[in-house]
């Protein structure tokens, strides 16, 4: 970590990709917190608002193949200014759209410019800025992104309340295009690797062990299932706190402490490093995981009970961000992880983007408790596969 925090060039792109990040997560939350306006204005379902959300991830999903060329061959800097730009139209349609046709094509448009400038090509510059340090990089930029809905969603409220959802969304254009843009553009090193790939560790074609075959498909089946509670849980977060209890404002500042905790417990497992894998992560993180629905469950709405939930849903949920990123560490080497998360990818977007609609739904059709017992379940499920994988855990070699 201090021969991290050493380099200049390694930390100089590390608060650029901090900032960045956060503006690009945090202004497409809208719909966390204007979902309801949203769907109100336009004549579309609460659920039909928060598929905006779906078809962002769906079109990141798609763009992936796209990038896995370009990426290589230009090196991340140029993709990402080119996906702040292509954000800003986004923007300025999605402020314009009156029915769902133009504001799934502006969710669309915002779902391309994120494939190319959020979380993939984030991490391919660290990839090309850190080299063999990479890996503690996208752990230092995990602890910053974390923050994008506690930062947002104050922000979002704020602004949609002072000027409506549809000039904040046209504030937000107006950030990817003078603060984001320039800050790629400028702020972000030019690529001196070769042009035949990011690095050598990930450029080197390596496929997965043949034995360990069965378990690549329980590792997407793991990180499908909390890329569905969590992607799921951060679309409707407010909404639930709302519906077991608290106020309009209270659910806002309740909710917003989400990502500090979030962000403490990846703080934890960087701090930590090399001394526990993806593995013990996931256990830790999966155990945390139904406590903290069995605590909203029991706890009926007081205000004790929403505390303590969101600390330990807070936990879990910031850890297991870790772990879904690092358990492929685990069973492949550096070169088969680099294919492995690619391959990984299209899977995770698909489950991303379905789960906001489903969850919006089960909300608002069936209520919370029965959302909470959904989410309950999956969470045991993956736990129980989780100690799967820790039992076909790689014997080191001695």
């Amino acid at each position: 970590m201090h021969a991290l925090l050493a380099d200049r060039k390694i930390v100089g792109a590390l608060l650029v990709l901090a900032v960045t990040q956060i503006i690009g997560w945090g202004t497409v939350g809208l719909p966390a917190i204007v979902g309801r306006e949203m769907a109100r204005d336009l004549g579309m379902t609460v659920a039909g608002a928060f598929a905006g959300t779906s078809v962002l991830y769906v079109a990141m999903g798609l763009v992936a193949p796209v990038l896995a060329r370009l990426l290589p061959r230009h090196g991340a800097r140029p993709v990402m200014a080119a996906g702040a730009f292509l954000s800003a139209p986004g923007f300025v349609l999605l402020s314009f759209a009156q029915g769902p046709v133009l504001y799934y094509i502006a969710w669309a448009m915002l779902g391309l410019a994120g494939g190319a400038a959020l979380t993939t090509s984030a991490y391919a510059m660290l990839s090309e800025v850190a080299g063999p340090k990479a890996k503690s990089a996208i752990g230092a930029l995990m602890l910053a992104t974390g923050l994008s809905s506690s930062v947002f969603w104050p922000v979002t409220a704020f602004l949609a309340g002072a000027v409506g959802w549809r000039d904040t969304a046209l504030v937000y254009a107006l950030l990817m295009v003078m603060v984001c843009a320039p800050l790629y553009v400028f702020g972000l090193p030019r690529r001196e690797v070769p042009r035949d790939g990011l690095a050598t560790a990930s450029s080197t074609p390596s496929a997965p062990v043949p034995a360990q075959r069965g378990i690549f498909a329980m590792v997407i089946v793991v990180a499908a299932l909390y890329a569905f509670i969590t992607f799921g849980l951060s679309s409707v977060f407010v909404e639930l706190l709302k519906a077991r209890g608290l106020s309009g404002g209270e659910a806002i500042v309740f909710g917003s402490s989400l990502g500090v905790i979030q962000i403490g417990a990846r703080a934890i497992d960087f701090i930590g490093g090399d001394r526990w894998d993806g593995i013990t992560t996931g256990l830790f993180a999966g155990s945390l995981l139904p406590v903290s629905m069995l605590v909203l469950l029991a706890g009926g709405g007081v205000h004790w009970s929403i505390v303590s939930f969101i600390l330990i849903y807070g936990l879990g949920s910031g850890a297991m961000a870790v772990a879904r990123a690092t358990i492929p560490l685990v069973f492949y080497d550096k070169a088969a992880f680099a294919r492995t998360t690619a391959r990984i990818a299209l899977p995770i977007n698909l489950i991303s983007a379905l789960a906001p609609p489903i969850f919006a739904g089960l909300l608002v059709h069936f209520g919370s408790t029965v959302m909470i017992v959904v989410v309950l379940g999956c969470s045991c499920l993956a736990l129980v596969l989780l100690f799967l994988l820790k039992q076909r855990r790689p014997v080191p070699k001695s």
